[in-house]
């Protein structure tokens, strides 16, 4: 029987990309992005904010337009697949993370000027840069995604 590990995020990136090469040069870009949810608690019905923090790897093309076009606090839509890191921190606490390895990323506002340089125009699908010809319409609000 064949699985399925699938995973969909939208969150605000908490720091720059970093992009380095492997040994065979090999482009890989890392991560780390807040996703942000509001609950309300059982009982009171207070309202309370959550937010899950994730490590994204995207590698190839892919990290190459990551590195370009992100940057900290922007917008973005991520999916690919996750893996869960446990291990033991050097005060004997038990550590974790939860990293997706990226097969497609929308950036979902329009990023001003910033120290990346480029057009406040920037937006794209799948990583592939914006240009005139390729940048589609994207979606500002979670609420008109298709899902």
């Amino acid at each position: 029987m064949a699985g399925l590990n699938k995973i969909m995020i939208i969150g605000n990136l908490g720091r720059d990309p970093e992009m380095r090469y492997t040994p065979s040069g090999k482009p890989v870009t890392s991560f780390s992005i807040a996703v942000n949810s509001r609950t309300s608690r059982v009982g009171d019905g207070e309202r309370q904010d959550d937010t899950e923090w994730f490590t994204v790897v995207a590698w190839d093309r892919l990290a190459e337009h990551v590195n370009q076009y992100l940057a900290k606090g922007r917008l973005a839509y991520i999916e690919g697949r996750l893996k869960s890191n446990r291990w033991e921190g050097q005060d004997g606490q038990p550590r974790f993370t939860n990293e997706i390895t990226a097969t497609s990323v929308l950036f979902l506002d329009r990023g001003g000027d910033s120290d990346r340089g480029g057009d406040s125009d920037r937006g794209g699908e799948h990583g592939e840069g914006p240009t005139e010809e390729n940048a589609p319409s994207m979606p500002t609000e979670a609420e008109d995604l298709p899902f």
